[in-house]
């Protein structure tokens, strides 16, 4: 199994090192890396160019993002990686026992908040939780899935908001996601800006709308005032 990172990435220059650098012993085992830029004016296209195998530009959106990426990678597995988010140093040799030789296979890991405060330990419990009882994935939690299974569902849908999630429920109508206990670190820095209370509101309020059938477009714009 030969794995394939893609990072989508926007002014992201303050955490694009330590998530590149949190992957250099997969590089060395041959995993590649793939950031995907989606316009940044901050310096993160120079600070991720030693560190990826690639950096490319994309038009600014997270699914427009990561598909560009997929279309390029050589890997039979990917992994979808958010660019304030460090994987466990041994992800490459995780994902080849989990995936083995199976052709059709996903999932994504526990996720762990970096915070000093507790509420956002009990809010990545909840997380990982939730996503284990529901098979539904989010960005955070790096998902994983087999070149012919992303491909088949036709990869991430196009959409401002919510993409992950889509993305999940196509594959999850297919075969069951693999929930590995192994954690990918998130920063805590979006809940600690924005209020840990007001953040885990919105989202529920948000992914309830979503799951009633509102459009992500009409969603997004709130969800870009509140950031």
């Amino acid at each position: 199994m030969r794995l394939s990172i893609v990072i989508p990435a926007l002014n992201e220059a303050e955490s694009i090192q330590a998530t590149l650098q949190a992957l250099a012993s997969a590089r060395q085992r041959a995993a590649e890396v793939i950031v995907v830029d989606g316009g940044s004016t901050d310096g993160t296209v120079a600070a991720a160019a030693a560190l990826a195998d690639q950096v490319l530009a994309a038009p600014q959106g997270r699914a427009t993002q990561l598909n560009a990426g997929a279309a390029v990678a050589t890997g039979d597995t990917l992994l979808f990686l958010h660019a304030d988010c460090c994987a466990p140093a041994a992800v490459d040799l995780i994902l080849a026992a989990t995936v083995g030789s199976r052709r059709q296979a996903w999932g994504r890991f526990d996720v762990r908040i970096q915070s000093d405060r507790r509420a956002l330990s009990l809010v990545a419990r909840m997380m990982n939780l939730r996503s284990r009882l529901s098979g539904i994935a989010t960005g955070d939690q790096g998902i994983f899935v087999t070149r012919e299974l992303f491909d088949r569902v036709g990869g991430f849908p196009v959409q401002p908001l919510m993409e992950d999630i889509a993305l999940s429920r196509a594959l999850r109508r297919v075969v069951a996601p693999h929930c590995l206990r192994e954690k990918i670190v998130t920063s805590g820095r979006r809940w600690e800006q924005r209020g840990v209370a007001r953040t885990i509101l919105l989202m529920w309020r948000m992914r309830l709308a979503y799951f009633l059938g509102a459009d992500p477009a009409d969603l997004a714009p709130r969800y870009e005032h509140v950031r």
